[in-house]
């Protein structure tokens, strides 16, 4: 490779300062790849054999971004763990080398830093980043089910000491410049546009000497202290993972062995760790997720041109309306006008935005001043004053078919004729909503999650008569607002509820058969869910259940009639979190399983199954109708199931999503499993024809 072609290009200044660029070619952003070897080891090179060095400084040709991560390509072509061992260890050989420069080396750091970026700015002496916001430094391995392999494991904590490097590797947050500096991962964070003249001064200057020693690096030196840490990090992670994420575990023994041993047989110790969990299945399904969600974002759900949008219009100030109102005005930067039948809805919306602003501002991620604009870009009333000037209408409002078409009416009668109608409603076909509409090219659904401001995935949810334009509008319009959207057809519960729906009902059957809910809450916890399956229903509110349930019977058939437990709940004002009571009790800090509801519901609570028999019986089910979504044309590919049933519901992300999973066991062994469940539990069971079809060929949904 020639010197013009390489990502790194070497300079020098007057007064003894070298300059080092990195610049990709042909790529937006700066990752590191494992043929840059060379390249590095030929700047490094050059560097020792110059005299009159007094300092090097490390920048980005680009303009937004200093060094994204390692490219994570290379690992997919690793077919044993020594590879992947290789390859960590040669990041590690070159960073060593760029840390032994005689020199001052400094970092000068804008836009993210990430990964493999982040570990090369710890192999420099000092890091100088912008206070910009799009500056990020972090070390995010832990979220592809893999540990900082060129370094990181030992550097952070010897610069930040041990909780604080622990907390940062082991959740992969990614810091802001005053957080940074703060912490002392960087000595200065300054305006962008005096970045390069501070950090030459920085060069120019003897390197530090830091406070962090090998003696002194955790609490103090002092081994019991050590010692807590470790076990306090230990104990709060397993608490998170449950002991399905290796990587986690991985980096504690690391940096413990790192602190126990030294650098150098530390650093060995990370490779083979790396080496070791990139060949895991837990890595391999993170990483086939950071594909496809990278993937989704060049799609715009169809061919066609999306529309302009400048103003945005919302339907309900409820939560919904609130949480989409929020995520329009503050990511998307749209001006947004809610209407609501009351001022009291309008001001709960405000509130709403001005509580999550208010918390940024709090943490000093925005000022006052921005959290006062934000605000101004959000305006309501109870009529449609400002609605003709909309290019999107966001309808949150109950889900009733008949209030739904009152909405679509006044809307285009107050509305533009070109303005997009969609919909926020999680079970009603979208057909039946256009039914109303004088203009049904113009409808389509919207299915945001809640939290909206925390939830990352949307449905999109055309139905026959909506235009591409629509489509493509609504797509740009949710990737604007922060979401992963997923194009879904227009059948009752759409793919997330559809599929979450047979898992609930399951939850529920096994509840009345007395199962204890904390256990079977644990069960789900346990297999990877982010909450288990009585709490969410808590959450979600037992009324929201009541309603969709009939709902989806029917549309999609007898299946989906779970046990009769909703009206016996409400009757006895149950409705979940948001009255209080449900299942568990809400009325003290600590929520806890309210014991009455047994004998409201006649049960005799009792373990008799293990946890993990419980989880597989309520995840078949799931299972099962997602299979029955790909084959129906519900979704349009696995990976778009996967996608949506990790993002919408939390499916476990490291089993790589339902799909995945599946691939996973076996379809063959997945039939197995279906059938007995079915001799066992009833017909509910019985595995559906695309996955008996493909049993029977061999088959997977993801052709190796």
């Amino acid at each position: 490779m020639t010197q013009q072609e390489s990502a790194f290009s070497l300079s020098y200044g007057d007064n003894g300062v070298a300059w080092l660029k990195i610049d990709v070619p042909e790529e937006k952003m700066n990752t590191l790849q494992s043929a840059f070897v060379e390249q590095v080891s030929d700047v490094l090179a050059e560097l020792k054999a110059k005299q009159n060095i007094k300092g090097l400084v490390v920048h980005s040709g680009k303009p937004d971004n200093f060094i994204a991560g390692a490219d994570i390509r290379m690992l997919a072509a690793c077919t044993t763990a020594e590879e992947a061992q290789q390859l960590a260890a040669k990041g590690q050989e070159l960073f060593a080398e760029l840390e032994a420069l005689p020199f001052h080396v400094v970092a000068a750091i804008h836009g993210p830093c990430l990964g493999g970026g982040m570990e090369l700015a710890l192999a420099c002496h000092s890091r100088v980043c912008s206070d910009d916001d799009k500056t990020r430094l972090g070390l995010p391995e832990v979220q592809l089910g893999l540990l900082p392999g060129s370094g990181g494991t030992q550097r952070l904590p010897r610069l930040i000491g041990v909780a604080n490097a622990l907390d940062m590797i082991l959740t992969g947050k990614q810091l802001r410049a005053k957080k940074a500096k703060k912490l002392g991962v960087v000595d200065e964070a300054v305006p962008h546009s005096i970045l390069l003249d501070i950090a030459e001064k920085q060069a120019l200057k003897a390197k530090p000497k830091r406070k962090h020693s090998f003696q002194d690096w955790a609490m103090g030196g002092n081994a019991l202290g050590r010692s807590l840490v470790f076990d306090q990090a230990a104990k709060k992670t397993h608490e998170k993972t449950r002991g399905n994420y290796p990587a986690a575990d991985a980096i504690l023994e690391v940096i413990k062995f790192g602190l126990q041993f030294g650098m150098e047989k530390g650093l060995k110790q990370e490779a083979k760790r790396f080496g070791e969990l990139v060949m895991s299945p837990e890595s391999a399904a993170l990483r086939s997720i950071f594909f496809a969600t990278t993937a989704m974002k060049k799609e715009t759900g169809s061919d066609a041109k999306p529309g302009d949008i400048k103003r945005v219009g919302v339907l309900g100030g409820g939560l919904m309306g609130g949480g989409i109102s929020h995520v329009t005005a503050s990511k998307a930067k749209y001006p947004v006008r809610i209407k609501d039948i009351a001022n009291d809805g309008i001001l709960n919306a405000m509130a709403y935005n001005y509580k999550l602003l208010d918390k940024k501002r709090k943490r000093r991620i925005i000022s006052k001043a921005e959290l006062q604009k934000q605000m101004m870009s959000i305006t309501g009333g109870t009529d449609y004053t400002g609605f003709d000037c909309v290019d999107v209408v966001v309808e949150a409002v109950f889900e009733d078919l008949k209030l739904k078409h009152q909405m679509v009416k006044e809307i285009e009668d107050n509305a533009k004729a070109e303005t997009i109608f969609a919909t926020n409603t999680s079970s009603l076909p979208i057909h039946q909503i256009a039914e109303a509409a004088e203009r049904p090219e113009n409808v389509v659904g919207l299915h945001y999650f809640s939290p909206v401001e925390k939830m990352p995935l949307v449905e999109v949810i055309p139905h026959a008569g909506t235009s591409p334009e629509t489509v493509a509008t609504v797509v740009a319009l949710a990737k604007k607002q922060g979401k992963t959207p997923i194009v879904v057809g227009d059948k009752a519960g759409f793919y997330v509820n559809r599929i979450l729906a047979p898992y609930m009902n399951e939850a529920a059957s096994v509840l009345l058969s007395g199962e204890p809910i904390e256990h079977l809450d644990a069960a789900l916890l346990d297999f990877g869910f982010p909450v288990g399956p009585i709490t969410l229903l808590d959450e979600v509110g037992v009324d929201i259940g009541a309603k969709i349930m009939p709902i989806m019977v029917e549309e999609l058939g007898e299946r989906f009639r779970g046990p009769d437990v909703f009206d016996v709940l409400l009757n006895d004002d149950r409705k979940g979190r948001k009255s209080g009571k449900g299942f568990y009790l809400y009325n003290s800090k600590k929520k806890s399983v309210d014991k009455t509801v047994y004998k409201l519901l006649n049960i005799k609570p009792e373990k008799k199954a293990e946890g993990a028999a419980l989880a597989m019986r309520c995840s078949l089910m799931m299972l099962n109708e997602a299979a029955r979504c790909l084959d129906e044309g519900v979704i349009q590919s696995a990976r778009d199931g996967d996608i949506g049933a990790i993002f919408g519901i939390g499916f476990p992300p490291f089993l790589g999503g339902p799909f995945r999973y599946m691939d996973q066991l076996g379809i063959k062994r997945v039939v197995e499993l279906l059938n007995e469940h079915a001799d066992k539990y009833g017909e509910r069971f019985k595995p559906c024809d695309k996955l008996i079809a493909m049993a029977n060929e061999g088959q997977s949904f993801y052709q190796a």
